[in-house]
């Protein structure tokens, strides 16, 4: 099908469980006849704020996944599985069911900059082929540690001693499955994640999310119906700078400009490597990268 114009922006979805985030993406393809994109998948299981890119905005993909996220999860004490959450084998179990202070106790081990060993059943590629696939073939990898951050993890409820309920703040690459077996290994026993819901991602949140349903109801319609985002909602955090008609053409055209002295740009806060908003006439134009003085062009923006 041939892309609608003005299909460019972000949609929010509300993802439901039961769905990958490709297929969430294929659907959308399809109601609406233009290129999409996700940024930041979510599990099958999981449910909640699935950030996707329409037209255009799939350009800006790559940035809006490496913002922070948040979840709620829930976890269920005294049980494992091969893939860390409820819809894996159960592989181990513990009677260790621990209670409320002993998990405040450790909570700020798994809180900072940490080392995580991300789960077997993951989209990790080993050798060229994902991890899970390996995984589902009997040859499930032992991934290497790596660091991530968790600015903020609490113990939010204890519904019962066999579970308890957690909110997290995490950085990019972190996988809330791994936090929650690892968790429970420091408190003596196992577990693994029985709900997760992402409840942001950057500046997208529940309140601009829209259910599935809607946004394939909406398809072409989405522009006038108010839910679809412009390309610039998810670049919030991202510095601007105004460029001049004739520095705005020769972007796009792929020359690299110069930087001069600019009143207001405030380039001397800004490193070599610092992804900016190019923007002309108040339109954003492009992401561009600047480097030794000079203004690169990294993605640029055609809509």
């Amino acid at each position: 099908m041939r892309a609608e114009r003005g299909l460019n922006g972000w949609l929010v979805i509300d993802k439901p469980a039961g769905l990958t985030s490709s297929q969430v993406v294929v659907r959308l393809r399809h109601a609406t006849g233009t290129k999409a994109g996700h940024a930041g998948t979510l599990d099958p299981l999981a449910t909640g704020i699935l950030p996707v890119a329409l037209g255009e905005a799939t350009k800006a993909v790559s940035f809006v996944s490496k913002a922070a996220k948040r979840y709620s999860f829930r976890v269920r004490w005294g049980a494992a599985t091969d893939t860390d959450d409820s819809g894996g084998k159960i592989v181990a179990e513990s009677p260790v069911r621990p209670d409320g202070a002993a998990i405040a106790a450790a909570l700020p081990r798994f809180t900072g900059t940490i080392l995580q060993r991300p789960p077997a059943y993951s989209a990790l590629k080993i050798g060229g082929k994902r991890a899970y696939a390996l995984a589902r073939a009997g040859n499930a990898p032992l991934l290497a540690e790596r660091r991530v951050e968790v600015a903020e993890l609490h113990l939010a409820a204890l519904p019962d001693a066999d579970h308890a309920d957690f909110v997290a703040a995490v950085g990019e690459g972190t996988y809330i499955r791994a936090l929650a077996r690892d968790l429970a290994e420091a408190l003596g026993t196992c577990g693994h994640i029985a709900a997760l819901r992402r409840l942001a991602v950057g500046r997208f949140g529940e309140a601009q999310a829209i259910s599935l349903d809607l946004a394939t109801t909406l398809g072409h319609s989405l522009p006038a119906s108010g839910h679809l985002l412009p390309i610039e909602a998810a670049l919030d955090d991202i510095p601007a700078l105004a460029l001049t008609a004739d520095e705005a053409a020769r972007l796009r055209h792929g020359q690299p400009i110069v930087l001069a002295a600019r009143e207001g740009a405030r380039l001397d806060r800004l490193d070599d490597g610092t992804i900016v908003g190019a923007r002309h006439d108040r339109h954003l134009i492009g992401l561009a990268r600047i480097e030794n003085g000079r203004l690169l062009p990294v993605r640029m923006i055609n809509s």
